[in-house]
């Protein structure tokens, strides 16, 4: 996840002067031939759980793991170091990635290509085919979708909610209603870091639940300018102020993780935060309906809100595409998908694997995806990346981030300023 910090910052920057070579990144002269470079961002505990099963996997292969982390869950220093690192000739073996930057680095030619293993393991018939519009480029598979995650989830704890004799929420009012209920009680109502891109997330399932299903298709990914300006998005943006009244008064800079540890803890009712999340109730020995409760935020049943983290396989000379070959089919295969979003909490990026060692919130997650990717209502999420390009989905969160912390001050001037940022993001 998104981390804007001067010291991550101070990382990134650090090892792109030292080519990487402090984080353990050997150059492409260097490359073992069986060994996998992977960047990544997956430093939670829950995340690195689920990431040590691909390792094993691959250990059991004899394939040796160059692990590159980027503390404190940030995609930005980590996209950053991944910029450094191509433009010095040092390509990863992979490079853990969301959609719109897989195209980008594709159209650069900076890509390899997975098309024969894709065609001997015949994954354009399993993995659904808005994630494939990430995963091929220019007719060539470039990564591999490891999961597919959906941000519009909220996730309560139940002992505090039995304590408050609180009811699941159904629509918007009934979430307030349940919020105000906590607040009376002495308990933090929602627990948010406030970092833009999860204020963005949160935002993400507000317009759903405020506009509905064609409103949000409309809005946050057609980037069609007059739902844009509506009135409809205009009391989104209403409803946003609304919940800044439930958060307690540390949530600026936090991290996701922590937040989620608020509520694990009892320290806060609810959360609203991708299914992420559940990777952390789980790595706390948390349990679906007997400690926390996993719900779709109010008024977006039926819909998915979806992102998908990618491994995007990049150019390597030849004695390296053995481990990269072997690092795709691990990573796509039904054993891995199964075991690995177990722990992740995400569900499986192909749609035959079954759900029988999901959890009742793994088992809905699917299910969930399943029905929204039949009925026309799968949809990309602009604050993580898979609404519209890179620049556009920052021009978004900058414009809810200082709309939530005040700088922007009513709903009519956030609508304005939305549609200015994004027409000149275009």
């Amino acid at each position: 996840m998104t981390v804007r910090t001067k010291l991550i910052a101070g990382v990134a920057l650090a090892a792109a002067s030292l080519g990487l070579a402090s984080l353990g990144l050997a150059g492409a002269a260097q490359a073992q031939t069986k060994e996998v470079q992977m960047l990544h961002w997956w430093t939670s505990g829950g995340e690195a759980a689920a990431l040590s099963v691909l390792k094993k996997d691959l250990a059991a292969e004899g394939y040796a793991w160059k692990d590159v982390p980027v503390a404190g869950g940030g995609g930005d220093a980590a996209m950053t170091a991944l910029k450094a690192m191509v433009a010095n000739g040092n390509n990863p073996t992979a490079s853990q990635m969301l959609g719109y930057t897989v195209l980008d680095y594709a159209a650069a030619g900076k890509m390899g290509d997975l098309t024969e293993l894709a065609k001997s393991e015949g994954w354009d018939k399993v993995v659904p085919a808005p994630l494939q519009k990430f995963a091929v480029s220019d007719g060539k598979w470039v990564a591999v979708p490891v999961n597919v995650h959906s941000v519009n989830w909220l996730w309560i704890n139940k002992a505090v909610m039995d304590k408050i004799g609180g009811t699941e929420p159904k629509t918007f009012d009934d979430f307030i209603a349940l919020l105000d209920k906590a607040k009376a009680a002495g308990v933090t109502p929602l627990a948010l870091g406030g970092q833009d891109w999860q204020e963005a997330t949160m935002f993400d399932s507000v317009v759903l639940s405020t506009g509905g299903p064609e409103f949000y298709k409309k809005a946050m990914n057609d980037l069609d300018e007059a739902s844009l300006k509506s009135d409809t998005m205009k009391k989104a943006f209403d409803n946003l102020a609304k919940l800044k009244a439930y958060v307690d008064p540390n949530f600026s800079g936090r991290d996701w993780n922590l937040t989620t540890a608020m509520v694990i803890k009892g320290d806060a009712l609810v959360q609203v935060m991708g299914d992420w999340a559940k990777g952390e109730f789980k790595a706390a020995s948390k349990t679906p309906g007997t400690d926390y409760i996993c719900m779709r935020f109010p008024g977006t049943d039926g819909s998915v809100v979806y992102n998908s983290d990618m491994f995007g396989m990049f150019a390597v000379p030849d004695d390296r595409k053995e481990a990269q070959v072997a690092l795709a089919k691990a990573t796509l295969s039904k054993s891995f998908q199964s075991s690995f979003n177990v722990v992740k909490g995400s569900v499986p990026a192909r749609t035959d694997v079954p759900d029988t060692d999901f959890d009742a919130c793994g088992k809905k997650g699917i299910a969930d995806l399943k029905k929204a990717n039949d009925g026309g209502t799968l949809f990309g999420s602009l604050a993580q990346g898979y609404g519209a390009p890179p620049a556009i989905a920052t021009a978004y969160k900058d414009v809810v981030d200082k709309f939530f912390n005040g700088q922007i001050k009513t709903s009519d001037e956030a609508v304005a300023q939305l549609v200015k940022a994004i027409d000149e993001a275009k």
